[in-house]
């Protein structure tokens, strides 16, 4: 099942990160996975919250614009070439994955990672069919607890 992803856009400018992450902070609201990225004078922070609701509330008062997205966050063996135990079944399905980035030290055994796959919803459904028939744990909503 997919979880929430956040994406703002935000001046690409020293502080706007740190901005944000004090309003978060100081709600109580913790970043379990993020990716930021640049072009010009634009920056884009995609991120996954343990309280998404209450991310977009709070972010929304502070007159932020944001877009919400679903993604898709599974776990991969840690281990040279266990990313491919994803990949590997995604190309063969011809299924493109748009974007990846890692959780921040959540879930998992020690022996496996949790991403953050974002794919056109047009893939989803196909997507979490192809993890599921490969024996790749899909997570839900139990992300935002770990």
């Amino acid at each position: 099942m997919p979880v929430k992803e956040i994406n703002l856009i935000l001046k690409n400018e020293p502080g706007q990160l740190s901005v944000v992450s004090e309003i978060l902070g100081s709600n109580g609201i913790n970043i379990i996975a993020f990716y930021v990225s640049t072009k010009g004078e634009e920056g884009s922070l995609r991120f996954v919250a343990n309280d998404p609701d209450k991310a977009i509330t709070v972010l929304k008062a502070r007159g932020y614009g944001i877009r919400i997205a679903e993604v898709i966050a599974c776990e991969t063996p840690h281990h040279p070439g266990g990313l491919n135990s994803i990949l590997k079944p995604l190309k063969k399905e011809g299924i493109n994955i748009d974007y990846i980035y890692p959780c921040l030290s959540c879930g998992g055994s020690e022996n496996t990672a949790i991403l953050i796959l974002g794919v056109a919803s047009t893939d989803r459904e196909h997507m979490l069919a192809v993890l599921k028939d490969n024996w790749i744990r899909v997570l839900n909503e139990e992300l935002y607890r770990l």
